[in-house]
């Protein structure tokens, strides 16, 4: 590789993804770490979750890497204006690159898993949101900050619903649901009350009910019936996104595409297919599909576009990123890099 660096980070909930790569689109070096959404852990919290991952993959060959000459940050959390404004500020005093670009992370998911540069982008992790890009660049977005602003979804929430149904299951004012010994059993405790009163009592933080979103994935392909309906609303959610930010911002465009990413959609193969139905027969027009690319390749082609790279270089580096595998204190350097 010769000539500039791009910086790329794409911060959720549960981990952040930080890229060092070539102009040409070699990937020079990537780290992974936890996640670094403001709305969790505080705006410093965040640079200091950034600035801790650059050091890392500065080790090595990587640190006689030239100054990036643009970074592209886009982070979970930055979805108010003033937040976005607070967040582009305190990257800037941190002057990490020549040219800063930052947003949301489903505008990473967008560019990731998109061909266009337009449509919509739901992300299903930790959390949920989403993102509507018209064709003339206006954009839809939410404000994405939880039960007061109307928002359900994600695994923090799909796991509180699951240990509130093994409750209710537990004493009699639900339904039978094989949730009651999944739930309990996960935290090696006797009853989903007991796990109950133990997150009341913070013994267990109630952070780590996201944990539970893959178990009612599965109970849920096992036939379980409260599994399913929380799997069904969790589909009606992703509906309501999209359909919602494409009113905004388009209506009258004949074709869009609908990228779906995170990892709830992106590993679940039932309920990714299951959205993608829903979303493909309810909104014409509407082309979805399932991203398992890394964000953080959305990222990369974003700074990559600030500096004009040449016609592919995302898509090199795109490639490169679909063989990387990154893990908490762990740098892959070169091309081709895989763990």
């Amino acid at each position: 590789m010769s000539g500039r660096v791009i910086l790329a980070v794409d911060g959720g909930n549960s981990k952040t993804d930080l890229v060092l790569a070539g102009e040409d689109g070699s990937l020079l070096a990537f780290a992974r770490g936890p996640g670094c959404s403001p709305h969790r852990i505080g705006l410093e919290g965040c640079v200091d979750v950034i600035a801790a991952l650059l050091e890392t993959a500065r080790t090595g060959p990587a640190s006689a890497l030239t100054r990036p000459a643009a970074a592209a940050v886009m982070v979970a959390g930055a979805d108010l204006d003033s937040e976005a404004r607070e967040l582009r500020a305190r990257l800037l005093e941190c002057d990490w690159a020549d040219r800063l670009e930052t947003g949301n992370d489903t505008l990473a998911v967008l560019r990731a898993g998109g061909e266009d540069g337009y449509g919509v982008a739901v992300v299903c992790g930790a959390g949920i949101n989403a993102v509507g890009v018209a064709p003339d660049g206006r954009s839809a977005r939410f404000p994405a900050l939880g039960a007061i602003t109307g928002d359900w979804g994600g695994g923090g929430d799909l796991g509180l619903a699951a240990l509130g149904e093994a409750v209710r299951a537990g004493d009699g004012r639900g339904g039978d649901t094989v949730l009651a010994e999944l739930v309990p059993s996960h935290f090696s405790l006797a009853s989903a009350e007991e796990v109950a009163l133990a997150v009341h009592r913070r013994e267990i933080d109630q952070a780590r009910l996201v944990e539970l979103a893959p178990l009612v994935l599965g109970a849920a392909d096992e036939g379980d019936a409260t599994a399913v309906e929380l799997r069904e609303r969790l589909v009606g959610e992703v509906l309501a996104l999209v359909r919602a930010a494409a009113t905004r911002v388009l209506a009258g465009v004949a074709r869009y595409e609908v990228v779906l990413g995170g990892s709830l959609l992106s590993r679940s193969q039932t309920l990714g297919r299951l959205a993608a139905e829903r979303i493909r027969a309810e909104l014409p027009g509407a082309e979805p599909k399932i991203s398992a690319i890394l964000p953080v390749a959305g990222s990369a082609a974003i700074a990559l576009d600030a500096i004009g790279a040449a016609e592919g270089a995302a898509e090199a580096l795109r490639a490169e990123l679909t063989h990387a595998r990154g893990v908490p204190g762990v740098v892959l350097e070169g091309s081709g890099a895989g763990a």
